[in-house]
């Protein structure tokens, strides 16, 4: 692996310029924040050396190097998923590239099923704490040391300074937002109504196929990390309707200028 990201490393580095302090990853109809993002260089994931590529509608499979918020970022437009056949270690080999690269800071987004009866359709949701469902880790295996310790801590696996720097922002911009648990599973069917209400009853708030992973591998590298979801639909009962890939975007996009405000004001003041 350390041979794959120094190999990966080097081929960026000869295509841009920028040395990124932020790393940005954007979910299903979430990459419209790069529109807010002075591009400096644009990279197709298939010409990126040892990198998966995007198979996902919603995912543009673009890596973004510019400035945002005043910043150096590198942004992921499209991101990998389990279900898409890559192992857990490819869906997060990019925030280990991240890393080599000099961030020191990850921003994850997601669009998510919400199973809080109290949510609604299109609430944002800081998450602050996430449980694990997918059948692995991307940390089994052989540690490797350079990158992090074997039993990495998890105990603060979303930054506290980050969520709270984010509520008192939505709170200035006027935006509604709330916190909760994300749970992470493989998908890529959505939940039957019984696993809808498991996951509730086991102490999430939302339900997705990502972002767990890359967090656990950001945390390794003692990356803080700040994520948020999107609620594009409902896993409550007597509210769950026929949802398509489609109806997930559609939800996505409709509230990705309020997460785009909230993010890029966030990636101002840290």
């Amino acid at each position: 692996m350390l041979n794959q990201i120094n190999e990966t490393v080097k081929y960026l580095q000869s295509q841009t310029g920028v040395q990124p302090k932020v790393g940005v990853i954007l979910g299903t109809g979430l990459g419209g924040l790069v529109n807010e993002i002075e591009i400096i260089n644009t990279i197709s994931y298939e010409d990126i050396p040892n990198f998966p590529v995007s198979t996902v509608e919603g995912h543009s499979g673009r890596l973004i190097f510019g400035k945002l918020g005043g910043k150096e970022v590198m942004a992921m437009q499209g991101r990998f998923h389990f279900y898409e056949g890559y192992t857990l270690q490819q869906c997060t080999f990019p925030v280990r590239v991240m890393n080599a690269l000099g961030v020191e800071r990850l921003i994850v987004s997601n669009a998510s099923g919400g199973v809080n009866p109290a949510q609604e359709i299109g609430e944002i949701m800081i998450i602050n704490d996430h449980i694990n469902l997918f059948p692995g880790n991307p940390l089994i295996g052989k540690n490797i040391d350079e990158l992090g310790p074997r039993f990495p801590d998890m105990s603060d696996a979303y930054d506290a300074e980050m969520i709270k720097l984010a509520e008192k922002i939505a709170d200035e911009l006027d935006i509604k937002v709330s916190q909760g648990v994300y749970a992470g599973l493989t998908g890529p069917t959505l939940e039957t109504p019984a696993e809808y209400k498991m996951i509730n009853i086991l102490g999430a708030d939302a339900v997705g196929m990502s972002t767990v992973p890359e967090v656990i591998v950001a945390r390794h590298m003692e990356i803080p990390c700040f994520a948020v979801s999107i609620i594009t639909d409902l896993g409550v009962e007597g509210k769950i309707v026929k949802v398509s890939a489609q109806d997930v975007i559609d939800v996505a996009n409709e509230q990705e200028p309020k997460m785009t405000k909230i993010i890029t004001e966030l990636i101002a003041r840290v």
